[in-house]
């Protein structure tokens, strides 16, 4: 291994105590980073000096396990990979359910079918086996081409038991990154499904890694031929499944420090890099993640009925209000609001949801709180990325407060570091702001054959460099509020305007996402120019209603988007929403584009990661752009 990446894994594993049960010790080793005091006035986390010498506290844990970073369950430490916790979870429940698909019959979606927990381990040894029947042996990349459905988990299970290592084909990439990641990552075997295989057959000679192509949902006797000379054997999933089952081999388990899955990840430009995260990674990330949750045999959501009703608006809102207050002040509500309107809103998703767990895009505080009021669950938001083996932080299920990301995962730790070409540092008042930093047993090994861009996000002390921009919030809750990828990518995530301000379009694109004309919105400037302009995909009706109710005539929708009138009602309602949203004065929009087209990927105005790119339409339009 390179010495460089050798002490970046051992300053990781140097600031964990052991969690096997045979270690007594719950405290800290004595490095730089750690100390035996800490404070405890921030409510969901605890504050850690990084450096004893600065007494600058500055370190963020999670309150649940601020001496030691978790990595492996509390309660169950002998699960270390992601076949032991499959095992464990087989042995457990091996008869309830655990993977359905919604039956499609007539063209209409039906109940769910299920299989089990013991079916599920029957399939992955079956797969596991096949594969090895077919020469593939323990290491080998397997590709996953192929959308979410249960045999995905199966292959990925089977991966698990027998040390293969998983890799994840997005078809939203397109084929060119599929064939990259295939040909990087040496894959030599791939299950698809028939619309993914007539991609993989465009282009077969030129992955010459691959040995076996299995078709999910393939028929024998129906897949195309493939010339023996290709070296390529093509066979349906169900084909795989029975010469498996009948000639099963013993699990070869992996260890924890075993690579369980790269994972590719695309950014605007460049080629794809894949994400390295071992058993371990994994297993850290869900431990500490789940540290505190209480989650029971009988926990599922399913089974949607149909809509009961139209609810009466007055009636809404008062149990609404009624009952958003008593939750925000710590009181019981009234159960007279569930059984008036809200239980009638809990049936549409089956009546038993407990938890929502929301990761991708961030919830509004009003869309949170109407989660929680209509749903009387736990509804709690969180912050990660590839890089972390999923979870960096998520809300702590007693918090109500919305508009943040909760405190550290149980297994890292979490500081903010000055980025002073943005004016972030941790001297911000009223919170000190900065790029989030990670380390503990969650960051990743590196991205695969590429040390140089490794280097770039891992520091010498294991310092994941996130991209992103929080904020400390009271009661130790973290806020995002900007983001740039790299350093060295600063100027392709955020424009730079003529006044020398910076700008993150993202941000300001999620704001105007509200606007009631917009459908889609794309944010635009340069350097010689002090404004910005934007391009919107509008709301067909929206725009039609408005100009049914001003009174303008039109012969054609795309006539009505070029109309001085139309851009400047849709103009006034984003300087609306951007006002509400407390953007600086050079973040608004000065001049609008407003197109029909919404922004796809097959049009090519959306990139594979779904951020636009319509820099032709700039281009074209800038020139009506009053100079903007």
């Amino acid at each position: 291994m390179d010495p460089r990446a050798e002490r970046r894994l051992q300053a990781v594993r140097n600031h964990l105590v052991g969690s096997t049960a045979s270690e007594q010790s719950p405290l800290l080793r004595p490095q730089p980073t750690a100390g035996d005091f800490f404070s405890v006035e921030q409510g969901y986390s605890i504050v850690l000096p990084e450096k004893l010498q600065t007494g600058k506290w500055n370190v963020y844990r999670n309150r649940r396990s601020p001496l030691k970073l978790v990595s492996r369950y509390v309660d169950h430490p002998e699960i270390a990979t992601l076949h032991d916790n499959f095992v464990h979870a087989e042995k457990a429940f091996r008869d309830y359910k655990y993977l359905g698909t919604r039956v499609r019959e007539d063209g209409t979606v039906g109940e769910y079918k299920w299989i089990t927990y013991g079916e599920a381990g029957a399939s992955r040894a079956a797969i596991g086996s096949g594969l090895i029947r077919y020469g593939i042996q323990k290491g080998s990349c397997i590709g996953l081409y192929f959308v979410n459905r249960p045999e995905w988990l199966v292959v990925d299970h089977a991966c698990s038991a027998y040390s293969f290592i998983s890799v994840p084909l997005y078809d939203t990439l397109g084929p060119d990154a599929v064939k990259y990641i295939v040909n990087h990552a040496a894959v030599q075997a791939i299950f698809c499904a028939p619309e993914t295989l007539k991609i993989l057959l465009s282009f077969l000679s030129e992955i010459p890694s691959v040995h076996l192509i299995v078709v999910v949902g393939g028929v024998e006797g129906q897949l195309p031929s493939i010339p023996s000379t290709t070296g390529v054997e093509v066979i349906s999933y169900s084909k795989l499944h029975t010469e498996g089952l009948a000639s099963l081999q013993p699990f070869c388990s992996p260890t924890a420090d075993d690579v369980a899955t790269i994972c590719y990840t695309s950014g605007t430009t460049g080629t794809p890099k894949g994400v390295v995260l071992t058993h371990g990674n994994l297993i850290a990330n869900v431990a500490g993640a789940s540290l505190g949750v209480k989650l029971f045999p009988s926990d599922l959501v399913m089974n949607a009925v149909k809509t009961s009703g139209v609810l009466r608006e007055r009636l809404f809102n008062a149990a609404y209000k009624a009952k958003k207050q008593s939750i925000f002040s710590g009181k019981k509500p009234s159960p007279m609001w569930d059984r008036l309107v809200f239980n009638k809103i809990k049936e549409k998703l089956g009546g038993r949801v407990r938890y929502m767990v929301s990761g991708a895009s961030p919830l509004s505080p009003e869309v949170m709180d109407f989660l929680r009021v209509c749903f009387g669950c736990i509804v709690v938001e969180g912050y990660g990325m590839t890089e972390s083996s999923c979870v960096i932080s998520n809300m702590d299920e007693t918090d109500v407060l919305s508009g943040h990301v909760g405190a550290p995962n149980a297994a890292c730790e979490i500081k903010l570091v000055d980025v002073p070409e943005m004016n972030y540092t941790s001297e911000d008042q009223p919170h000190p702001r900065g790029e989030i930093c990670v380390r503990g047993p969650i960051v990743f090994q590196g991205y695969y054959k590429d040390e140089v861009q490794t280097r770039e996000v891992i520091d010498d002390d294991g310092w994941l460099h996130t991209g992103d921009i929080g904020l400390w919030l009271p009661g130790g809750r973290l806020k995002i509020i900007d983001s740039f990828r790299d350093k060295k990518a600063h100027e392709k995530e955020h424009l730079q305007v003529s006044t020398g301000e910076y700008i993150a379009p993202e941000k300001i694109e999620n704001v105007y996402a509200k606007c009631k004309f917009v459908a889609q919105c794309f944010i635009h400037g340069d350097s010689l120019n002090s404004s910005l302009v934007a391009v919107v995909a509008v709301d067909h009706d929206m725009l039609k209603a408005w100009a049914a109710a001003e009174g303008i005539k039109y012969q054609y929708l795309k006539q009505l988007c070029a109309d001085p009138r139309a851009r400047a009602a849709v103009l006034a309602d984003m300087d609306a929403v951007a006002k509400e949203a407390q953007l600086r004065g050079f973040e608004y929009a000065k001049a609008v584009t407003l197109v029909l087209e919404p922004f796809t990927l097959e049009n090519g105005l959306l990139t594979p990661t779904f951020k636009a790119s319509v820099y032709f339409l700039l281009v074209e339009k800038k020139i009506e752009s009053k100079g903007c």
